[in-house]
């Protein structure tokens, strides 16, 4: 399939060849080659606000059941696609297969979502103090977003964005990563073939320090949506703010799993496996620490430990791969130099967090269970962003809870306890902005509100109908009859 989609770089309706192209390499075997995808520059950069600009006036003005019916489409080709779309996003980026088809599941479900939201955008009439006056509030499109997506989630990240955007008027200019630049590439020109406008979609694949940083800094934008690093993230803040633009950001997490003594062995376990290694780890949910009651401390590590050396390490497209490689090798570097980092503090490597060989090239790595380790630790407060969680030992619920709000971050906590009482509570006290009580912190519904706290997220929450917040802008309307 690879070889038939378009350059990578979608400006005013037109595929463009861009200066330069890069070959997108399988992370599972590196001999392969996903495909060769051009590069963009500042220049198509700002042709592509420009074409989003010129397109705003008639999209925003276009009836909310042709846009619902233009989301409709591409969400019922997505999901007619799954296996072939899910193939593709395995293939450069290394998720397991079930894992990828299940991404572009959800992206079709997103667009279908947000097709019926497109009709149901309306506001409220009310009377004034005073008489004869009547008010109207209602909800606008803003203008022209510029969207910045990761590579971890190549399919689902940029629909999630796209689609409130579009189905509420908006026009965008979508800046994928250079690292997975076929999945993105394919779902823009899926919305190209369903008939978007052109201009109201555009496409340019590149950097973050050539393509984002020129898109964040090009006027003509009237918001931008991020997900990434906190670093990053923080930069694009500053600009927003000087250029008084709307800025939405979704960026790192070091999200806690508490284990309190009362709980399900098994659930915790399972819980633990699937919110800290599946997907490589490469989730900003990862729970990548685990809090655990000193009363079952030692059965959860050592059941921990048997359920990791019996995962299978192999290529994300092969039959019963549990979990896939490292998106790139400066990935797999990061997340070994972090398991020697631990190593060199004191921590225990009660297994894995070492480079494995496979039957084909690729950046696989034994996924590494720490024990012994301090919350204050570099391990435990900086994210890897790989399959490496630590253990932190603690005396009842009191210390686990104080344990896992100690962080900058504060996208998602999870606790596994049979304690209505210490549930309640861990709803309430966790300052994080998602919550799991006895299920993995990744895994999330698209029609729900998704954001964190403090340094994970900024602005308003994506997804659900709390988009509406961000890609709609409101106006109060007195009207006295003539």
């Amino acid at each position: 399939m690879s070889s038939d989609l378009p350059s990578g770089i979608h400006v005013g309706g037109e595929w463009r060849r861009g200066t330069s192209q890069e070959p997108d390499i399988n992370p599972s075997d590196t001999r392969d080659v996903v495909g060769e995808f051009a590069l963009g520059s500042a220049q198509d950069v700002r042709d592509a606000i420009a074409a989003a600009r010129a397109a705003f006036a008639q999209w925003s003005v276009t009836p909310p059941q042709q846009r619902a019916d233009l989301l409709d489409r591409i969400g019922t080709e997505i999901l007619a696609r799954s296996a072939e779309l899910g193939r593709l996003l395995s293939r450069e980026e290394g998720k397991t297969l079930p894992e990828g088809v299940g991404e572009v599941v959800r992206a079709g479900q997103i667009f279908k979502f947000f097709a019926q939201q497109a009709v149901r955008l309306s506001g409220e009439t009310g009377a004034s103090t005073r008489p004869g006056i009547t008010v109207e509030v209602t909800r606008e499109p803003v203008g022209v977003f510029g969207l910045i997506t990761p590579w971890n989630f190549p399919i689902a990240i940029p629909a999630w964005k796209l689609a409130p955007a579009i189905a509420f008027g908006n026009c965008v200019v979508l800046k994928p990563s250079e690292f997975t630049p076929a999945s993105a590439t394919a779902l823009v020109d899926i919305i190209a073939r369903a008939g978007v406008p052109a201009g109201v979609v555009n496409l340019v694949n590149g950097s973050g320090a050539a393509v984002g940083a020129a898109l964040v800094e090009s006027p003509g934008l009237d918001g931008i949506s991020f997900t990434g690093s906190v670093a990053t993230g923080r930069r694009i803040a500053q600009v927003a703010a000087a250029r008084m633009l709307r800025v939405q950001l979704e960026m790192g997490g070091k999200n806690p799993l508490v284990v309190l003594d009362d709980a399900d062995l098994e659930l915790a376990v399972n819980c633990a496996v699937n919110g800290a290694y599946f997907s490589t780890g490469q989730r900003c949910t990862a729970s990548s620490r685990l809090i655990v009651d000193d009363r079952i401390h030692d059965r959860f590590v050592a059941r921990m430990v048997e359920r990791l050396q019996a995962l299978r390490i192999d290529s994300a497209l092969k039959d019963g791969t549990d979990i896939g490689p490292a998106i790139h090798q400066a990935q797999l570097r990061k997340n070994l130099a972090a398991v020697e980092q631990a190593r060199a503090d004191g921590a225990t490597i009660a297994t894995g967090g070492e480079r494995l060989t496979r039957e084909t090239p690729g950046w696989f790595m034994a996924p590494a269970l720490v024990t012994g380790t301090r919350n204050d630790a570099r391990l435990n407060s900086e994210e890897v962003f790989g399959p490496v969680a630590g253990v932190i030992r603690v005396r009842g619920y009191d210390e686990a809870l104080a344990t896992a709000n100690d962080t900058e971050f504060g996208l998602c906590a999870g606790i596994c306890t049979a304690s209505l009482k210490h549930a309640s509570h861990f709803k309430r006290a966790s300052q994080s902005g998602l919550v799991m009580v006895n299920l993995p912190t990744a895994g999330l519904d698209y029609h729900l509100p998704f954001g964190g706290r403090k340094a994970s997220s900024h602005g308003p929450r994506e997804q659900g109908e709390a988009a509406r917040e961000f890609y709609t802008q409101g106006k109060t309307t007195y009207l006295l009859p003539g």
